[in-house]
């Protein structure tokens, strides 16, 4: 039927003669809404179904094209049941206000920043003068932002929003992807929600929401397709199982035999390619119903959750896309600056508070200027994110600093100017180790410049032909 897709092939011409032409249309969106708003207790169901209508095929043509927006038949379907939900948690509010937080909180974690005012746009044109407000998830985004600062992590407002928005995702659907370039925070995003979950259902809360849960991590990847779903011996005719159907009967037992009421969320951490995320489709579909290859059929149980946490859905066909809830993450959202301050909050005990102080107010001001310059003016032979690149110079600069005992009088002749001395080293070979050869010119008498304004023992030489000589705590030559 669909050739172009993988693992299918074209009939041959002699068997496709046996079969009769079939002719499809697209079906009618605003009649289904109608219907399944009837269904679900929407006494306007009439009008509303109309505005959905308008509002998804004008959202399909106005905001920027990316693989993972999807306004099909799933995504509307989504959206109704999530709306039927709150009609029956909230019967005596209005319908259209129902209507409309259904409508943002199913699709607004997955849009770019950028698309966010053209959709509020469209549903206020639609909605005239209705705005629901936000809905107030205050004891959870509490236990948000503890869990977060127990580990001294930050708490930027758009990243506890991104939080909120995975945990409204999963109302709606039970296979969800974290989308974002490595150094956004998918992984923590993803634990933060299972950590606070956990901890308001240990303080006591009623809320089915509220659960345990536990978090099971693969990476498809590096498994072969057999490993991953099970496989027959050829030759003895021996079934093994794989680790996906492994995880899911272990789901499957531990809600029979404990009547456990925790969550189980198993998460797929690793490139989506068409080949593993084909066999998924059933498992994301409504039944939920995992299709192994010796022809068992296990049903993933209710308080399952499959997770997928991927850079980007390049390769994804728009099948697995439309049987997802989308979470899209965007540097924006964390930035670089929450690792510098996490890391200065981690060495409270270890290094002295004016040197903590010394490198963090360095780091925050040379990459603010260095960063954008790298990014503007020089061309890198790996592509990197910014987080990536402090990341490297903050590890970098751990790995000189263990060697230093600040704690014995007089061990580090005179701290504030080691440190300096590794600092800037530190910042040389992570934020301009990865650049072209044509780049290091420019990049050399910029950072030349910055480093100045830190530390006055810089040498004039080039910065590429400066290393360090450990003993003296001091620049020196590589030729020497």
């Amino acid at each position: 039927m669909n050739p172009g897709y993988a693992g299918r092939t074209e009939l041959p011409d002699n068997l496709k003669a046996l079969f009769r032409p079939v002719a499809m249309m697209i079906p009618d969106y605003r009649l289904i809404a109608e219907i399944i708003l009837f269904s679900e207790g929407f006494g306007d169901a009439n009008t509303l179904s109309a505005k959905m209508k308008k509002l998804y095929s004008l959202s399909s043509e106005q905001l920027s094209k990316q693989d993972h927006y999807d306004f099909g038949m799933r995504a509307v379907k989504s959206v109704l049941v999530m709306a039927g939900k709150l009609k029956r948690a909230e019967p005596d509010t209005a319908e259209d206000h129902l209507l409309i937080r259904a409508m943002k909180d199913s699709n607004i974690p997955k849009f770019l920043e950028h698309d966010l005012p053209l959709f509020e746009g469209i549903v206020s044109d639609l909605f005239p003068g209705i705005d629901p407000g936000a809905y107030d998830y205050g004891a959870v985004e509490a236990a948000i932002i503890k869990q977060l600062r127990d580990r001294k992590k930050q708490t930027p407002a758009k990243f506890v929003r991104k939080v909120l928005q995975l945990l409204e995702t999963m109302m709606v659907r039970h296979g969800i992807m974290v989308v974002g370039e490595t150094g956004t925070g998918k992984t923590v995003l993803t634990h933060m929600l299972g950590h606070a979950l956990t901890a308001l259902h240990k303080d006591g809360s009623k809320d089915p929401m509220h659960q345990p849960v536990v978090i099971e991590t693969l990476n498809p990847k590096s498994v072969k397709m057999g490993e991953l779903y099970g496989e027959t011996n050829p030759l003895t005719n021996e079934w093994t199982e794989g680790l996906v159907s492994n995880l899911v009967k272990n789901a499957v037992n531990a809600l029979e035999t404990d009547k456990a009421h925790y969550k189980r969320w198993i998460v797929f951490d690793g490139p989506v390619d068409a080949g593993w995320i084909e066999n998924m489709n059933t498992v994301l579909d409504d039944n939920k119903m995992l299709c192994l290859p010796n022809g068992q059929r296990i049903k993933m149980p209710a308080p399952c959750t499959m997770m997928f946490e991927v850079q980007d859905l390049k390769i994804a066909s728009p099948a697995t896309v439309s049987r997802c809830g989308m979470v899209y993450i965007e540097p924006v959202h964390l930035g670089w600056k929450p690792l510098i301050e996490s890391w200065h909050e981690e060495r409270e005990e270890t290094l002295p508070d004016e040197i903590r102080s010394f490198i963090r107010q360095s780091l925050l001001q040379i990459f603010e200027v260095a960063l954008r310059h790298v990014r503007r003016n020089c061309k890198e032979v790996i592509a990197s994110v910014d987080a990536n690149l402090v990341q490297s110079c903050l590890r970098l600069l751990d790995a000189f600093l263990k060697d230093l005992d600040f704690k014995k009088k007089d061990a580090v002749p005179n701290p504030k100017r080691s440190v300096g001395t590794y600092l800037c080293f530190s910042i040389i070979w992570s934020l301009g180790a990865n650049l072209h050869d044509d780049s290091r010119q420019t990049f050399n008498a910029h950072i030349k410049m910055q480093l100045k304004k830190l530390i006055e023992h810089l040498p004039e030489m080039d910065i590429y032909e400066i290393g360090i000589n450990k003993e003296l705590h001091d620049f020196q030559p590589w030729k020497e």
